[in-house]
């Protein structure tokens, strides 16, 4: 090759670099919507794009109307709430370093950075005589150290309250600017046992969920299921092995909180077995009986569950899309993903008069909770992340939930199937313009009642026992179960199988939660590769005792 077409060669080929890499600069808008903003709010979520696209779209108006000025949402989607918590704490961190080491001349270290958002160190009325850690606790909830983030929006309350007892959240203010809404009458603090906002205030309802089975007819059919499932326990049946879609609950919160509500109904259960077997027995003496049998039973519930699944996402959307594709017969989800997929899955079908999908929350078998809206400490568009907290729970912007696409006052494009927390959402007179009008979480129907102090300070133990339960010796559990299904069911390999003396609820609440307490992540994963042994040596041991039978 002569020098000249070397040349033109290299030249060809930086091009075609420079014209890939200028690609996505050229076809981009001219400027980002923030630029050409008056104001702008910054706000962290796990909301799918539906919700923010219909929000940027409501707030937009809205706040052109009150204030004559355009404001832009900036979101940022950086996956579920397990990654945005990490995010958090890392951002509040570095912030929190910055302000420690400039602004107050202060020397870090490991207790500094132990200590600053530890809800543990106890603070006094005596500042004076504070030691490193009081003084870190304390110079950083008396700080306006930020992360660059205005608004946390979306994910459970078990999230939010992690992140005010760290101090990272503030009051927004909306219970004092408005508050004829925060009533019986529209947002209760306290319903059916869930608190549907803070009683400090640091963080508010702003929308419903609750929690269910979307099943596909095709596939109840096709395995010989005698019919439809209408409790946790019907996703036991051996029919169902290999066919039920879940996700791990120690990625999503959201599930974390379904597989609560499985243990909280056999407590429950349990509960009311105790009572009407031994008349005359106080309550608080059953409940000390019942509270630690049911827990056991809700875990075997889902260990079972668990052994009929197909596998474990990451993802808790990842469930419903499977069910509708009919790669699982039955799935556990969050409410709104069952209801949205049903009713994809209806349009396309409407003209049968049914659908492939049907969506239950088994009667009795879980409660309404809220995913809070809150401000961040440090916003920097404090006012105007406030007005976007305030329209998010104003009854104009509650409609967009729940009402179909298209309808006066209601979303533009997509019909985003969520349950509002307003209850004055729920008059008659709106019912013609929902999705889902007969799904009313104030009704009279609704009886589960939840039970805060019996798993909810065991939440994140639950989910670890989970996982080692179900997760790390999924495949030798499976193995198991399917022996025993060949086998016919054996009393004594089942019993074997479904031994939970290591997690019960002495053991959650003591050693494990012990463990789990002391953030020391070695400790933990030697507990989990423990745990993980343990329930793999008793599957094989369960195994061969079923295969002995056949």
């Amino acid at each position: 090759m002569t020098p000249s077409r070397e040349w033109i060669g290299r030249g060809l080929v930086l091009a075609t670099l420079v014209a890939v890499v200028a690609l996505p600069f050229a076809l981009r808008k001219e400027s980002a919507p923030s630029l050409r903003a008056d104001d702008t709010v910054v706000i962290i979520t796990p909301h799918n794009e539906a919700i923010r696209s219909e929000f940027s779209r409501g707030f937009e108006r809205w706040y052109r109307e009150r204030t004559g000025r355009s404001v832009a949402l900036d979101w940022r989607v950086i996956g579920g709430t397990s990654e945005i918590t990490r995010f958090l704490e890392s951002e509040y961190m570095g912030s929190f370093q910055l302000h420690w080491t400039r602004t107050l001349g202060r020397k870090w270290s490991d207790v500094v950075q132990r200590s600053f958002d530890n809800p543990k160190v106890a603070l006094d009325d005596t500042p004076a005589d504070d030691d490193e850690a009081q003084a870190a606790r304390r110079a950083f909830l008396a700080s306006e150290v930020g992360c660059g983030i205005d608004v946390f929006f979306g994910g459970g309350t078990f999230d939010f309250i992690k992140q005010a007892d760290a101090g990272r959240l503030v009051d927004s203010g909306i219970v004092e600017r408005q508050p004829a809404w925060f009533t019986d009458a529209v947002i209760p603090e306290i319903h059916g046992g869930e608190r549907f906002w803070a009683r400090d205030r640091l963080w508010v309802g702003a929308v419903l969920s609750s929690f269910g089975i979307l099943y596909n007819r095709d596939s109840i059919q096709r395995l010989g299921l005698p019919h439809e499932p209408r409790d946790w326990r019907d996703l036991n049946d051996p029919r169902y092995l290999g066919e039920v879609a879940l996700a791990d609950p120690t990625k999503s919160s959201s599930i974390g909180k379904a597989f609560e509500m499985v243990i909280q109904r056999e407590m429950q259960v349990r509960l009311r077995e105790v009572l009407e077997a031994r008349s005359g027995l106080d309550a608080e003496t059953a409940e000390k009986v019942a509270v630690p049998e049911g827990w056991v039973r809700g875990l075997q519930v889902l260990q079972l569950a668990g052994a009929n699944a197909r596998y474990f996402t990451d993802t808790s959307q990842k469930p419903a899309i499977d069910v509708g594709q009919g790669d699982a017969a039955a799935g556990m989800c969050i409410d709104f993903y069952g209801r949205s997929q049903a009713g994809v899955v209806s349009q396309r079908e409407r003209a049968g008069g049914t659908t492939r999908l049907g969506f239950i929350t088994p009667p009795g078998g879980s409660v309404f909770s809220v995913d809070p809206i809150a401000l961040m400490r440090g916003a920097a568009n404090r006012s105007v992340a406030q007005d976007f907290i305030e329209y998010v729970l104003s009854a104009e912007a509650q409609n967009l939930w729940n009402f179909r696409a298209g309808e006066p006052g209601g979303p533009e494009i997509f019909s985003l199937r969520r349950l509002p927390v307003r209850r004055d959402s729920y008059a008659p007179e709106l019912e013609k313009h929902r999705s889902d009008p007969e799904t009313n979480p104030y009704g009279e129907d609704n009886t589960f009642v939840y039970r805060g102090a019996w798993t909810g300070r065991l939440f994140t133990e639950m989910s670890f026992i989970v996982r080692v339960v179900c997760l790390d010796a999924h495949d030798e559990l499976v193995d198991a179960w399917r022996a025993i299904i060949e086998a016919g069911m054996p009393a004594d390999a089942l019993a074997v199988l479904q031994d939970m003396s290591v997690v019960d609820y002495a053991q959650a609440g003591g050693r494990i939660k012990g463990v789990l307490a002391a953030k020391d992540p070695i400790a933990e994963l030697r507990l989990g590769r423990e745990l993980a042994n343990h329930f793999r040596e008793q599957y094989l041991r369960a195994e061969a005792m079923a295969r002995a039978k056949r």
